[in-house]
């Protein structure tokens, strides 16, 4: 009876041991298959990704305008606020065009993505604002009508602009990443988190130029007393302004950075092509230098005129000219934050990417004018890249 027993035993035995030799041997083969296919995936796919690009960038962050303190002083002159006043015309261009070029490269078999990319942008602006009034007057009358002989003069009032700005960035990234998501949002998905180090540097420069006279003031007096009864005379009373300034401001840092890219399909297939859904955020601590020079000065005169024997004479009171501007020249610690959406048009060796991007430096600039002021440094806009792949 213990014999049939101890056969029944080693009869089980052997069938849990064939079982599961089997179960590991089909494990096996199907692992087996699933890396032949992750290799052949693999080598299909390009080794080198270089993508070239563009960005209608919108800047922010250019430093404050320059404010004349004759502007405050004139409130009610319609030949500076009618129109575009000395303050508007000192915007800067609401768009640039920026450059950008990527190279990444991915080991073959490998879910590291190394990647080194630059982005370059420069706007040129200037601007010229010139605003004139004419009026005609005659300086001699008799009994109420210009005198015989008598030639009209000119007066305007008048307010002419001139502004010029000119900015660039340029901004570095070297990462190294790792696809982390593994198919999570999907097959043939991606999600590839990365770190790595960012350099960063801005540069504006701004000139403004601007002379002014506001209002004109007509004085008569009589020259009765002067053996010329029923003559009259009038001349113009008025304040003329020059105002410029000047600005220059820089910043340069680097830092470490940390990226998040993910990418998933909706239509097609690599093979065919597919469209893809593509998301990603990005951020930085820059360590850095901040510069700013700025100065500006104001002055004025009035212009009187005084009766004589002689005739009329004009005098000019020079009022004190008005000096102001700040130099500044600091380390700061400048955070960034930013990110992406978008589409992309994919084959099995090239892409098309479209969609909108926005970088936000806190604190990068000093754009005061007569102290230091902290300003945000932004670019966003639409941006396309065209990418080819090489090698695989």
């Amino acid at each position: 009876m213990s014999e049939l027993i101890n056969k029944s035993n080693c009869h089980a035995i052997q069938r849990r041991l064939l079982s599961s030799v089997s179960v590991l041997a089909f494990l096996a083969s199907a692992c087996a298959t699933g890396d032949a296919e992750a290799a052949d995936d693999d080598g299909d796919r390009p080794l080198i990704w270089i993508e070239l690009g563009g960005q209608a960038e919108t800047p922010a962050g250019q430093g404050d305008a320059f404010v004349p303190a004759f502007l405050a002083g004139n409130p009610n002159a319609s030949i500076l606020w009618t129109g575009t006043s000395p303050i508007q015309a000192q915007k800067p261009p609401l768009f640039n065009f920026g450059e950008e070029a990527e190279v990444i490269f991915q080991p073959e078999s490998s879910h590291w993505v190394f990647s080194a990319s630059v982005r370059y942008g420069r706007s040129v602006g200037s601007k010229e604002v010139d605003h004139q009034t004419n009026r005609l007057f005659y300086v001699n009358y008799t009994y109420g009508v210009p005198s015989p002989g008598e030639n009209p003069r000119g007066i305007d009032k008048f307010s002419d602009t001139h502004v010029h700005h000119l900015e660039s960035h340029s901004i570095l990234d070297f990462s190294a990443g790792k696809d982390v998501g593994m198919g999570m949002f999907g097959k043939s998905s991606s999600s590839t988190l990365s770190l790595g180090v960012r350099f960063a540097q801005f540069a504006s420069k701004t000139t403004f130029d601007v002379r002014a006279r506001p209002e004109v003031e007509f004085k008569y007096g009589n020259l009765a007393n002067f053996g010329r009864p029923g003559a009259t005379f009038q001349f113009p009373y008025y304040h003329t302004y020059h105002a410029t300034a000047q600005a220059t401001r820089s910043f340069h840092g680097a830092g470490p950075s940390l990226s998040w890219n993910a990418s998933t399909p909706f239509i097609g297939s690599v093979q065919e092509g597919e469209v893809t859904f593509d998301w990603g955020a990005n951020a930085a601590l820059l360590f850095g230098r901040q510069k700013a020079h700025v100065k500006h000065l104001e002055s004025q005169r009035y212009v009187s005129w005084q009766f004589a024997l002689n005739g009329g004479q004009n005098y000019h009171s020079p009022y004190p000219v008005i000096f102001g501007g700040h130099d500044k020249v600091r380390t700061v610690t400048v955070p960034n934050a930013g990110g992406f959406v978008g589409l992309s048009f994919c084959y099995s060796d090239a892409k098309l990417s479209v969609g909108y991007r926005a970088d936000l430096f806190f604190g990068a600039m000093d754009g005061g004018i007569d102290t230091a002021k902290k300003e945000n440094v932004g670019f966003y806009g639409p941006f396309a890249t065209v990418s080819i792949g090489l090698g695989g």
